[in-house]
């Protein structure tokens, strides 16, 4: 089960999907609505209920915070996390993140109406850099307005304590500083790859997000770790 994160919609994971289908899984995106964390666990937390099997969650960005605090669903067995938040129980995310080198794609949010999106120039160049141009404006054009309190959300549980937990650290991130999610990977004691890439890297290198989604399908916890793909 993959579950996009904000500024984006379950369409940015349509490299992955087929990859996963053709691997034999079956495969839902979760459409968060981007207005509070209760929400979005409820959207995931629906969609688990719906599965007939053992199941993978995967979050990218924010959707981190969302599968930290639905993944301890009976019916989810590891969780992979891409360029990912990963609270702890209760934590101010927003304070730890602070401790980190400040992601360019910060300064491109415009709020309106209670609400908030990156800039065009913002979203082109820091969240969905190293895109095809035709494809990152396909991306902006379906970007979901995240509510302005969204981050201010905080998880009771930390499913990552629990659960298998996979990571993909993305390198040339400037959404999330590639350090704090060094720092996520490690804390969890995550098998972890590192990626070239920005913060899409199941847009830019969907067969190596595929492959970490299928080690995890597979319970391999003796992976490479900071392995590049």
């Amino acid at each position: 089960m993959l579950v996009h994160g904000a500024y984006a919609d379950g369409s940015s994971w349509s490299d992955v999907i087929p990859l996963l289908q053709r691997a034999g899984l079956t495969v839902t995106a979760v459409q968060n609505s981007l207005t509070s964390l209760a929400g979005d666990v409820a959207a995931t937390n629906r969609a688990l209920d719906r599965q007939d099997g053992p199941t993978v969650l995967v979050g990218h960005s924010w959707a981190g915070t969302v599968i930290s605090e639905a993944g301890n669903h009976p019916r989810v067995t590891a969780l992979v996390y891409v360029a990912a938040r990963a609270p702890d129980a209760g934590e101010d995310f927003t304070a730890l993140a602070a401790k980190y080198p400040t992601p360019p794609a910060n300064a491109g949010l415009v709020h309106h109406d209670g609400y908030a999106q990156l800039s065009e120039s913002a979203f082109l160049a820091d969240f969905a850099g190293g895109v095809g141009q035709a494809r990152a404006r396909a991306l902006y054009a379906v970007q979901g307005p995240i509510a302005g309190d969204l981050f201010q959300g905080r998880t009771t549980t930390a499913a990552w304590r629990d659960r298998p937990c996979y990571y993909s650290i993305s390198t040339r991130d400037r959404t999330t500083a590639p350090e704090l999610e060094r720092f996520l990977a490690e804390r969890m004691n995550a098998t972890t790859i590192e990626v070239e890439s920005s913060h899409l890297a199941m847009v830019t290198h969907p067969e190596t997000i595929a492959d970490l989604i299928l080690m995890a399908t597979r319970g391999t916890r003796g992976g490479p770790s900071n392995s590049r793909g």
